[in-house]
């Protein structure tokens, strides 16, 4: 097996930073050494097979983006990155790990549905990869196959209070699961927002020839995010089952998770990106069809009514404990451009997966968070909570070798003619700069980028299964 030394750099965890070179042998990360250490008195760099410069730069942990779609049908149409080119995009940006999601629908059985997505995943991850489970249909069958997920290494589902005739779950199918996943140790992903009220909202815009992008954002209103929020967090509080609201948008839903926690209960929220820098105003409500290219659900919110700001104000508070992509892209040309005339038709997504980890640390260069916090927020809490830490989301001995070079000194230009990797015709973070580059990303030991160059290929990355949650109370 060969070994890596990184020296020189700076590695950065959860709870501090330290002056530190690491060293690698095969896959696993053996020994962080004080900078400069000898073996048997000559320099250790010349005693292994490759060395890494990482002077001046960050050595962190790889990132583990918890919520990707790849290949997710949905509207007529299916995601328009694949395993292979989404994975491969996540390495350009520094994510070593995904977890997507296995689906079952309407009249589907949960087991057909997650082998339907292994076969899409195996032998063409360039990165690791699990899977959380979405139950689409709550009856006796699924039930009963909930009680076969740990065994398949998938600790966490998601149920939808959404998207009525495809994946919602009304409330006494969502009591019954969370019964069952209390009694099974599972963590409970929920779409919160109330489906029923957006179609007739959205029906009702329709009627009234209001059919461009913006009014997808209106018709699924900040208030149904925060009653569907709200009702997720009484229905997880009777069952006594830990719950997770995935891609939290607005400030009011925040508020919701913040006291239950203050109540002492199991309830967490993840945010997104685009909920952090993106919004109604400037991106929903471009000229003509351009809007399009941000519709995803929950929507972008107003900026001029503080959503945003309470994004990363729950991320500093941990009422938000995570940042994932909810990585769903779909290319404007025969995708996003069904829904021209009905901003119902437009499939929900926008793609993110490259970018996360830069974004974030943008919000390190302005104050938002600390360094720290950038690592918690998109390596190791994912880790904790979804049953991967101790291989993931660190840097220690006996830890994958997921490791990722940092340059605070570099920049980064997103652009489609600029960095873009994902399998889109367009990018929904065009024009952003980043004060900060990944310079070199490490999968199990394995350089797969590197100095502007991918070395990675599909088949390396191998499906992970997960433990329990280790974040819960």
């Amino acid at each position: 097996m060969s070994t890596t030394l990184i020296r020189g750099g700076t590695v950065v965890s959860s709870t501090g930073r330290t002056d530190a070179d690491v060293l690698i042998d095969g896959e696993l990360v053996v020994a962080l050494l004080a900078p400069g250490s000898t073996l048997l008195g000559h320099d250790l760099a010349s005693s292994v097979g490759a060395v890494i410069d990482a002077t001046g730069k960050y050595v962190i942990p790889g990132g583990i983006d918890a919520h990707t779609h790849m290949q997710m049908p949905f509207g007529g149409t299916e995601a328009s990155d694949t395993f292979e080119t989404g994975t491969r995009a996540a390495a350009w940006g520094g994510t070593t790990t995904i977890i997507d999601f296995a689906i079952q629908r309407y009249g589907e059985r949960v087991e057909e549905g997650l082998a339907a997505w292994h076969d899409k995943a195996g032998g063409n991850c360039a990165i690791d990869y699990g899977f959380h489970q979405i139950i689409g249909g709550v009856d006796e069958f699924s039930l009963k196959a909930m009680e076969t997920l740990v065994d398949e290494g998938i600790t966490s589902y998601k149920l939808f209070m959404a998207y009525p005739g495809v994946f919602y779950s009304d409330d006494a199918q969502i009591l019954l699961a969370m019964q069952k996943a209390a009694d099974l140790g599972l963590l409970t992903m929920m779409h919160a927002e109330n489906g029923p009220a957006i179609d007739v909202l959205a029906e009702q815009l329709y009627n009234q020839g209001k059919t461009s992008p913006y009014y997808h954002g209106i018709a699924r209103a900040w208030q149904l995010e925060e009653e569907a929020t709200h009702r997720a967090i009484m229905l997880a509080d009777v069952t006594e089952a830990p719950l997770y609201v995935v891609h939290v948008s607005a400030k009011q839903a925040v508020e919701q998770l913040a006291a239950a926690r203050g109540r002492g209960k199991n309830v967490f929220g993840e945010t997104c990106p685009q909920y952090l820098y993106l919004s109604l105003e400037e991106q929903l409500g471009a000229p003509g069809f351009e809007g399009a290219k941000w519709v995803c659900s929950t929507p972008l919110r107003s900026r001029e009514e503080g959503h945003q700001a309470a994004m990363w104000q729950g991320l500093r508070t941990n009422d938000l404990q995570m940042v994932s992509t909810d990585h769903c892209p779909f290319c404007m040309k025969d995708q996003k451009e069904m829904g021209i005339g009905d901003f119902r038709a437009i499939p929900n997504g926008i793609g993110s997966v490259e970018h996360r980890m830069n974004l974030m640390y943008q919000g390190v260069v302005t104050g938002e968070i600390s360094l720290e916090r950038w690592v918690e927020l998109t390596s190791t809490t994912p880790a904790r909570m979804f049953g991967l830490y101790g291989t993931k989301g660190l840097i220690a001995p006996g830890a994958d070798a997921d490791i990722v070079v940092y340059d605070p000194a570099g920049h980064t230009s997103i652009g489609l003619d600029k960095t873009h990797h994902m399998n889109m015709d367009y990018a929904a973070w065009e024009g952003f700069e980043i004060d900060g580059h990944v310079d070199t990303v490490l999968s199990r030991g394995r350089v797969i980028v590197d100095d502007g160059s991918y070395h990675g290929s599909a088949g390396h990355g191998s499906y992970l299964k997960r433990g329990l949650s280790q974040y819960l109370i």
